[in-house]
C-alpha cells in the first residue's frame, strides 16, 4: 500500500527567511542555456539587479541579463513601449540568436500584456524578424525558480519548435539523436555527466537548456560577451522532431514534454530524478534499449562502486534524521535517495505545492520557508540539514551541519558544478553525507572494555572514558 506524505499548506501571511528564488529568475536561467542568447526581464531595474547578483554569486561568472527598467510612471501608465524599444536596442547592438522576455511581479500587477508588446515589436521593426523573441509570463509573486524555468522551456518549444507537418520531420530519422529536457535542479555538472553517460551508448544528446555548455565555468577567448557563450543551438530546435526519443528529467518538465511530443510525435521517457540506484538503473535500461547495445563496462563498474558505497555508508546514514528544504524536483530526489540507504527525512519544506510531492519519501511536507524548516527540524530532532546557502544561519541556530544543495550557493566555490546524479554522483553524495555524520560521532562503534579485566575498575574507567 502506497502511503503519500501529508502536505501542510502555507498558513502565514508572509515569508520569514525566504527559501525560494523567483520564477522570473528561473525563466532567465532557462534562456541562459542557449548559445548567443540574452534574457531581458520586463520590470523595474531592481528586479533584474537582484536576480543578476544571485547568478553572479552562484556561478561566479559574468551573466548577460538586461531589463526594460520600468519606472514609477510607466508602471502606472503602461510599459509595453519599453519592451518594444528594449528589443530594438538588443537586436541592433548585439544581433542575438535568442531573446527571452520574462515578466516580473511589478508589470504583472500593472496588467502588462507581454505577448501583445512582442507583436507590436514585430509590426514596428520587421527587419528583425529573423531574431527569435520568446515572451514568458513568470511573475515573482507566484511559483518558484523551478516553475519559471519550466514555463520558459515550454514557451521556447511552443514558439520555436515547428510541428512535424511544418518541418517535414519524422521520429527516428536521426537514429542516434536523443532529445533531453533537463529540469532546473540539474547542475552544469549533472548535465555534463548525463551527456557523457548518453554518449557512452553511442547516442548523441541534444540538451535543452544546456547549462553545462554555457555556465560550466570555463574561460572564454573573448574578455567579455554581452550574450551567453555556449549552450544549446537555437537552430537545432528545428531538428527535434527527427530524434529517436526524448528523455525528460524532472516532474516539472512534464508540460514541456507533452508539448514537444504533441508537436513532433517523438516518443519520450520520463524520470522524476536520477539520484539513487533504482532511478539510475531505470535510465540505463532505457538507454540500452534505445541504442540496442549492452551496458558499457564502465557504467557497470560505476554501479558496483555505488553498491559498495551504500554498504560503506550504511552504518553512518542508516536511521539518521535529515531536514531538507528545496524545490519539489530536488526534494523528491533527495528524499528517495536517502530512503534507499535507510535514512529518514523528518522535516521537509518546499516553497511551492506540486502534485509530484506525493512521491516524496517522507511523512510530511510543509509548503513554506526556512522558518518552517527550522521549527520542524527542531521538533523532530533532525541531525543534518540539506538546503541552499540561505540555510546557513538556520543550521547554526539548530546546531546541526549543513550540506548545500540547490540554488543559490553563494558561500561555496564550485557548488554550481557539483554532480549529484548518476551512479558516481550518488556515490559522491553518500560519501559527503557519511563524512558529515561522522563529525557527529554517530555510527562509530567504540571498543568494549570488560570490567572483569585485571586491574582495578577505577583504573580502567579512568583510562577508558567509554568503558561499559
Amino acid at each position: 500500500m502506497t502511503v503519500f506524505p501529508e502536505i501542510l499548506k502555507r498558513k502565514k501571511a508572509l515569508s520569514v527567511s525566504p527559501l525560494k528564488a523567483s520564477s522570473s529568475v528561473g525563466a532567465a536561467l532557462a534562456f541562459l542555456g542557449f548559445n548567443r542568447a540574452i534574457p531581458m526581464l520586463h520590470g523595474a531595474q531592481g528586479c533584474s539587479a537582484f536576480g543578476k547578483i544571485l547568478f553572479v554569486r552562484h556561478f561566479r561568472e559574468p551573466i548577460p541579463l538586461q531589463t526594460t527598467a520600468v519606472d514609477q510612471i510607466s508602471a502606472v501608465m503602461g510599459s509595453e513601449a519599453q519592451v518594444v524599444e528594449g528589443l530594438k536596442t538588443l537586436c541592433e547592438k548585439h544581433n542575438p540568436a535568442l531573446i527571452g522576455v520574462p515578466t516580473t511581479g511589478l508589470v504583472e500587477a500593472q496588467g502588462a500584456d507581454i505577448h501583445m508588446a512582442v507583436r507590436v515589436f514585430r509590426q514596428t521593426y520587421p527587419q528583425f524578424s529573423a531574431i527569435p523573441v520568446v515572451p514568458v509570463v513568470a511573475p515573482d509573486f507566484t511559483g518558484s525558480l523551478e516553475t519559471g524555468f519550466a514555463k520558459a522551456v515550454s514557451a521556447i518549444i511552443e514558439t520555436l519548435v515547428p510541428t512535424a507537418a511544418e518541418a517535414g520531420t519524422r521520429p527516428g530519422r536521426r537514429r542516434r539523436q536523443i532529445n533531453v529536457l533537463a529540469g532546473s535542479f540539474l547542475t552544469p555538472g549533472d548535465l555534463e555527466h548525463l551527456k557523457d553517460l548518453i554518449e557512452l551508448f553511442g547516442l548523441r544528446p541534444v540538451v535543452l537548456p544546456d547549462l553545462s555548455d554555457s555556465l560550466d565555468g570555463h574561460l572564454p577567448e573573448a574578455d567579455y560577451s554581452p550574450l551567453s557563450i555556449g549552450g544549446a543551438l537555437v537552430d537545432e530546435l528545428a531538428t527535434l522532431g527527427d530524434a529517436l526519443a526524448t528523455i525528460v528529467i524532472g516532474n516539472s518538465m512534464n508540460i514541456a514534454a507533452d508539448l514537444l511530443h504533441e508537436r513532433t510525435g517523438v516518443p519520450d521517457y520520463r524520470f522524476a530524478h536520477l539520484m539513487g540506484l533504482a532511478a539510475v538503473d531505470a535510465l540505463v535500461l532505457t538507454l540500452t534499449e534505445l541504442a540496442a547495445v549492452p551496458v558499457p563496462a564502465k557504467i557497470e563498474r560505476q554501479r558496483a562502486q555505488l553498491q559498495d558505497a551504500m554498504l560503506d555508508s550504511h552504518f553512518m546514514l542508516g536511521m539518521t534524521r535529515f531536514a531538507i528544504a528545496a524545490d519539489p524536483d530536488l526534494l523528491i530526489g533527495l528524499t528517495q535517495m536517502l530512503a534507499g540507504v535507510g535514512a529518514e527525512t523528518v522535516a521537509a519544506v518546499s516553497p511551492i505545492n506540486s502534485p509530484a510531492l506525493n512521491t516524496a519519501a517522507c511523512k510530511q511536507i510543509q509548503i513554506g520557508d526556512l522558518e518552517d524548516l527550522e521549527l520542524s527540524a527542531r521538533a523532530h530532532h533532525a541531525e543534518v540539514l540539506i538546503t541552499n546557502s540561505h540555510g546557513v544561519h538556520t543550521g547554526k541556530r539548530l546546531g546541526i551541519p549543513l550540506l548545500r544543495a540547490g540554488f543559490p550557493q553563494y558561500d561555496l566555490v564550485g557548488g554550481f558544478q557539483r554532480t549529484w546524479i548518476g551512479y558516481s554522483g550518488t556515490r559522491a553524495t553518500l560519501f559527503d553525507l557519511a563524512n558529515i555524520v561522522l563529525t557527529l560521532e554517530k555510527g562509530e562503534i567504540h571498543p568494549y572494555r570488560s570490567r572483569l579485566k585485571q586491574g582495578s575498575v577505577a583504573e580502567s574507567e579512568a583510562a577508558i572514558p567509554h568503558a561499559a
